[in-house]
């Protein structure tokens, strides 16, 4: 059996594990550094994916704790698609991906990790990104630890 190490991890396995929802919870907090959190507006934020699909995976947030697209206010839900559109433009300046998956998982079904706070998720793609490690080891290689990506996208949003 071949070994895996990501020596990385074990920061986070250590970690005493938040109560109620993270998404609420990190535009409290004041170190946006070490949340990943990129951009705040008016009524949503960025914060990097900590366990990103590929380097550069982003979130936007409402602020507000809701569950679906529907329960934003006109300018919430405008506010959230323009910054979706300023990311992928930065995102596409910075990394220069071959394309994107833009997403919103609404529901435990459609593979919403984060139920009840709505999301979008940003995910720069480049040809080859996938390959056998998810088929055969269960696993995703990230090429770039997360604070070099943070550091290349920070004050660009």
């Amino acid at each position: 059996m071949k070994m895996l190490w990501a020596p990385w991890r074990m920061e986070y396995i250590r970690l005493k594990k938040p109560t109620g929802c993270i998404l609420c919870g990190k535009p409290g907090e004041t170190n946006d550094t070490a949340n990943f959190l990129l951009y705040r507006g008016v009524g949503n934020f960025v914060i990097m994916n900590s366990y990103p699909y590929n380097p550069g995976h982003l979130m936007v947030v409402p602020y507000r704790h809701v569950v679906g697209l529907e329960a934003l206010s006109d300018e919430e839900l405008h506010e959230h698609i323009t910054i979706v559109s300023r990311g992928i433009k930065v995102l596409r300046e910075v990394f220069n991906p071959g394309g994107f998956n833009v997403g919103i998982n609404i529901g435990k079904v459609a593979g919403a990790g984060i139920e009840d706070h709505i999301h979008t998720h940003i995910v720069p793609r480049w040809q080859g990104d996938t390959n056998f490690m998810p088929v055969i080891a269960e696993a995703r290689v990230v090429p770039e630890v997360l604070d070099e990506t943070y550091q290349q996208l920070k004050g660009r949003l």
